[in-house]
């Protein structure tokens, strides 16, 4: 099929026209059950009515957007909302998940030129992290095939293997680092949970050093793991967090959540968005953090992820799965071959899945996927397994 579009993406199968509840429909007539969620986008899945009315409502007062000049009613009750469920004492708001990165990278070296002059302006990010591909989020992306076409990136950034204490004690220093970020659960870096007792160890290395520690919870964040945010399983705080994907249920919004001494740090003009919290997203956003946030919802995650694991972990280590792992709705299934012929032998079944590198099939089904779906595809992905 031809097409206007600039090919920065290679898209499979059909076109789709429609959706409900956790499949989509194609212009072939055919149901597919979404494993994708679009990236991990469509938490509650498609036609959702608690979205469609929050949509509808905007609508109705004609108040889509008026930029940051003034002040809207959905932007500062969904900042509330964000502050009231969570560490922070302020909240920015963007488009992407990549610039709520590029954001939380400028606040953090605000605030820590403040503490120790220009020399202090390091970005520590751990090997298979993926934060965006804008010029600052890519220079603290590993992956140096994405990297290299456009280099040079943003200077300042080391790179250290998670879970190594001593790499970290060596890169993290009072003299020269700003912030360390990290996801709690790695996403495109293969669905790779970060040791609960290694993101205390960091909570505490930063503190030592003077630098903020940044939570990356663009994909595991907001329900993906069970938990409302991926880090509160560890007990740890952090100084900034960025959240997108499924926060404004499809529509493009990101989010940094930042502490009283990071806000402390930050003035007018500093940084700045014309469409970021708008009155539309923001409405549609308030809703689906309501909606993600209560209890009974985030035990029902919890739960469907509990049967993903019996399904799945008794099969590492056979035929071809290597390893499995994963939180909540949120897995990774390694291969010892490619990934890519799984998800095309998925998608002729009628199951959408995706990968996390060239090795791994990762699973990010809708939040609200029903218990017999969940079934369904998880019978598909083990017959396609062998």
């Amino acid at each position: 099929m031809s097409t206007a579009l600039l090919g920065v993406y290679r898209p499979v199968g059909p076109t789709f026209v429609g959706g409900r509840g956790s499949r989509l429909v194609g212009d072939d007539g055919r149901e597919y059950l979404d494993f994708t969620s679009g990236i991990g986008v469509n938490a509650l899945g498609y036609g959702d009515a608690t979205i469609a009315r929050a949509i509808a409502a905007v609508l109705t007062s004609g108040v889509i957007h008026t930029s940051n000049l003034f002040r809207t009613r959905p932007a500062e009750e969904l900042a509330k909302e964000l502050v009231a469920r969570s560490f922070a004492e302020r909240v920015f708001f963007c488009n992407s998940g990549a610039e709520a990165n590029e954001a939380a990278f400028k606040f953090a070296r605000r605030w820590a030129r403040e503490r120790g002059g220009a020399e202090k302006h390091e970005i520590v990010a751990l090997r298979g992290s993926f934060h965006g591909r804008l010029f600052g989020s890519l220079a603290a992306t590993d992956r140096p095939a994405y990297q290299e076409p456009f280099t040079p990136l943003m200077p300042g950034v080391r790179f250290i293997p998670a879970g190594d204490e001593a790499a970290a004690r060596e890169a993290i220093t009072p003299e020269r680092t700003a912030a360390v970020i990290v996801e709690p659960v790695q996403g495109e870096g293969g669905v790779r949970p970060i040791d609960p007792e290694y993101l205390r160890f960091l909570r505490a290395l930063t503190n030592e050093a003077g630098a903020a520690l940044i939570f990356d919870e663009v994909q595991c964040g907001l329900g993906r793991t069970g938990r409302l945010f991926a880090h509160e399983e560890a007990g740890v705080t952090p100084d900034i967090m960025t959240l997108a994907k499924p926060l404004a249920g499809g529509l493009p919004m990101g989010a940094v959540l930042v502490s009283g001494r990071i806000a402390e740090a930050i003035r007018p003009g500093d940084h700045a968005t014309t469409f970021g919290g708008g009155p539309l997203v923001s409405s549609v956003a308030l809703a689906v953090v309501r909606r993600i946030a209560e209890p009974a919802f985030l035990e029902a995650v919890r739960k469907r992820g509990e049967r993903v694991r019996e399904v799945l972990e008794p099969r590492a280590g056979r035929g071809r799965i290597v390893d499995v792992r994963g939180r909540g709705l949120m897995w990774g299934i390694e291969l010892d071959g490619p990934a890519a012929p799984v998800v095309s032998a998925a998608l002729e079944r009628g199951l959408l899945i995706t990968t996390a590198g060239e090795r791994v099939i990762r699973l990010l089904p809708p939040l609200t996927i029903e218990p017999e779906e969940l079934e369904e595809g998880l019978a598909v992905l083990v017959e396609v397994l062998g």
